[in-house]
């Protein structure tokens, strides 16, 4: 799992610049999942989401303050244990999972090793790697998270190279297959960036990774070769300036203003430098693409590749730029919640550009249940993708539409509010998920060529997403579209529903529908 990265940059997706080759080949003989939405654009919530299966409505954790409040029968890691999966992570947490209670732990944040890594002697830090955490900090808290020039340390001192390299070591560690080996679960599975695999022969434990890089996250800076790479005159043009800010309305469009103002009170001038805040942003895909590789390239050294499945994803979007800002925050656009989507390996029949069935986050916890043999706890609300993975039928209809919530209640702010944060008004380093930014509540339904938003004092917002693909035209109370927005309303009150939390089970045995597909 990658952290912050949205999914149309890639030239699979269509963008004009070859950023993640390898991930294109991969889902070239995968599955790649062209409309796969996170449930929430917040790191927690997401991340906690794709281990539970379940919207952050039913597990409680709407902001990434709120971690220890997840709400959850038994999670992924739960079950993979008890089917005797050894389970690591390599990179960033930032979820309800424990680091002391999984077998293997090097854990990360955005500038660095965290106190929480139960990593080995040999992956402890190096003087240049220290050197270079604390340049990564000095560039967040001092100057607005944008590396101007080329990062002065080398490949091997970057996170993604040192979070693999970690994993690496893992895998190699695993012991043979305890005598019990034939209880395990028929099925593999395995997620780089979420990942399991059964014992194939060759000697090694079945085991878990979440492989987990905390970039392309700001703060944005790659060495060379990766500066220079993508040059700032060829980087395409973004889908809107600032200026577009004016455009959108009621208490949403306040917040997108309030949020432009934060930054620009942290890093005055900021959006000049928006086509070498992208370049940095292609380079580190790049990057990220060349330790998949090497990842990929040891499994298959070692003899797991044919018996592992790769799920290749992402927590939410960024900006890039567009609209004059930065990082995630406000809003559901489509850079937000759209997340990159490859699965390939062990069972999974390719199907290289899926257009048409729209998935999430939600659902990777069942389907790789099924991938095992496992069942799913009652609770889960995410569906299994498996028979879509491997050929067989499924119903259309299950996966019509995407639903996606943003916020942690209560009445919005406004532009001209100034509540109390957890950051200083105007200091150097200033945090987009905030008190403003997420406050009230607000959901979001894609289907077709329509997404609808809608918040809870009925403002809406209706986009048709083939003639404005930057959300710009708000056709909400456009009369021609009558039709078009009751069915994207009732889509969206069916969603509501069907996010119910169903826990606790007491004494009634509910009726369970199949992969949690209601449609037939």
């Amino acid at each position: 799992m990658t952290d912050q990265q949205r999914a149309d940059f890639t030239r699979a997706a269509g963008f004009p610049l070859d950023t993640m080759p390898f991930l294109d080949a991969l889902g070239a003989d995968g599955a790649r999942f062209e409309r796969a939405y996170t449930p929430m654009p917040i790191c927690a919530p997401a991340r906690i989401s794709l281990f539970t299966g379940r919207f952050p409505k039913a597990h409680r954790v709407r902001q990434n303050s709120a971690i220890t409040h997840a709400v959850f029968e038994r999670d992924l890691v739960d079950l993979l244990r008890d089917a005797g999966y050894a389970i690591g992570l390599s990179g960033k947490n930032h979820s309800h999972l424990k680091p002391n209670k999984l077998d293997f732990a090097s854990t990360y944040m955005h500038t660095g090793r965290t106190g929480e890594s139960e990593a080995s002697e040999d992956a402890s830090l190096s003087r240049e790697e220290a050197s270079f955490d604390a340049w990564l900090t000095e560039l967040a808290r001092e100057r607005g998270s944008l590396s101007l020039e080329p990062t002065p340390f080398p490949v091997a001192c970057q996170l993604p190279h040192r979070i693999v390299r970690d994993a690496i070591g893992w895998i190699d560690s695993l012991p043979g297959p305890p005598d019990s080996a034939e209880t395990r679960p028929t099925s593999s599975s395995g997620e780089s960036n979420v990942g399991t695999s059964n014992d194939n022969g060759s000697g090694a434990q079945p085991f878990f990774l979440w492989l987990s890089l905390p970039e392309p996250h700001n703060p944005y800076q790659v060495p060379e070769p990766y500066f220079s790479l993508f040059p700032e005159d060829q980087v395409p043009d973004r889908v809107a300036g600032p200026e577009a800010l004016a455009r959108k309305t009621g208490p949403l469009g306040e917040k997108w203003r309030w949020e432009r103002q934060i930054i620009e009170a942290s890093n005055p001038g900021y959006d000049a430098h928006w086509r070498r805040y992208r370049a940095n942003y292609c380079g580190m895909l790049r990057l990220i693409d060349d330790q998949l590789r090497r990842f990929v390239d040891h499994l298959a050294a070692r003899g797991l590749l044919d018996n592992t499945i790769i799920v290749f994803t992402a927590d939410h979007g960024d900006y890039a730029g567009d609209y004059g800002l930065q990082r995630k925050g406000v809003g559901l656009p489509e850079c937000l919640i759209r997340v990159p989507l490859t699965i390939k390996g062990a069972g999974v029949a390719p199907r290289p550009a899926n257009h048409q069935d729209h998935v999430s986050l939600v659902d990777l916890m069942p389907t790789l249940c099924e991938a095992v043999g496992l069942e799913t706890p009652y609770g889960v609300q995410g569906r299994s993708l498996w028979p879509l993975l491997t050929g067989h039928g499924y119903p259309a209809e299950e996966f019509r539409s995407a639903y996606v919530e943003l916020g942690y209640g209560g009445m919005h702010y406004g532009e001209r509010d100034r509540p109390p944060l957890h950051f200083a008004y105007g200091a150097p380093r200033f945090d987009e998920l905030n008190t403003v930014t997420q406050s009230g509540t607000v959901k979001c339904v894609r289907m077709d060529r329509w997404k609808l938003t809608y918040d809870m004092l009925g403002n809406g917002e209706l986009f048709d997403l083939e003639t404005d693909p930057g959300e710009l035209v708000n056709r909400f109370d456009d009369p021609v579209l009558v039709r078009v927005r009751q069915s994207l309303v009732e889509e969206l009150l069916r969603w509501t529903i069907r996010a119910e939390d169903d826990l606790p089970l007491a004494n009634y045995a509910p009726n369970r529908a199949e992969r949690n597909w209601y449609a037939t």
